[in-house]
């Protein structure tokens, strides 16, 4: 039977050369503000939003800025350490985005996630051969899934990560096969998404389910209360 149980890990941490904030970390700034930049192309995240009611508009990347650079692993990078700087790197070009494009102030919400599998960062796939490998790798086995979620308000920043454990059955390269055919591995790490087909293979889930879709809710709403989002329960 599958269990879902809290995240076992859960962190805030303070912008880069930044002093931490006092007070508590839920608390609202002195102004309010009635919705939220979503700088993520995710449906899935767009539908999480209005599931707790957050109005958001779109600050999505131009043609010529090079999203996909941001994602780039670097050597010896451990899955924490690089969802948490892929997080910031997309928060910052967001914060510039926005100025550029001298649109109404508002709080900016970035995120990022990716799977692990012990200290190994498994992705997007490149293509079919790749998606089948990930998927391989991932049979049978226990994985982590790890969400970073940032929100800008002015000159301030605060970041939560959400960390998920999810355990796959084994599955044969059939049924891989005919997974990685129907298009669902390719745009996202770990080459599945939990709401789809894939959740089927899932014995057991420890953590978020909406951190494991990609925008772990209870962070999200923590940091959106922080910004003073209007909306939300």
């Amino acid at each position: 039977m599958n269990r879902l149980v809290p995240p076992r890990s859960l962190r805030s941490l303070p912008p880069e050369g930044a002093r931490p904030a006092l007070g508590r970390p839920g608390g609202r700034p002195a102004s309010a503000s009635a919705f939220v930049y979503l700088a993520s192309q995710s449906p899935r995240r767009r539908e999480l939003l209005a599931q707790i009611g957050v109005r958001h508009e779109p600050l999505l990347a131009a043609a010529d800025e090079d999203v996909e650079a941001l994602e780039a692993e670097r050597p010896g990078e451990l899955p924490d350490a690089y969802v948490e700087r892929v997080t910031r790197a997309k928060l910052l070009a967001a914060r510039r985005r926005l100025a550029a494009r001298a649109l109404p102030a508002a709080p900016i919400l970035c995120a990022d996630t990716t799977v692990a599998l012990g200290r190994r960062i498994l992705g997007k796939p490149a293509d079919a051969a790749d998606a089948a490998r990930i998927l391989g790798l991932l049979a049978g086995r226990s994985h982590r899934v790890i969400t970073a979620v940032a929100v800008a308000r002015g000159a301030r920043t605060r970041l939560l990560a959400s960390v998920s454990h999810v355990t796959f059955a084994p599955l044969d390269a059939q049924r891989i096969e005919a997974y990685v055919a129907s298009g669902e591995p390719f745009g996202k790490a770990g080459a599945y998404a939990i709401q789809s087909g894939a959740a089927a293979w899932i014995t057991r889930i420890e953590g978020s389910y909406t951190g494991i879709m990609g925008l772990p809710l209870y962070e999200t709403a923590t940091l959106l209360r922080w910004a003073g989002v209007e909306g939300g329960p």
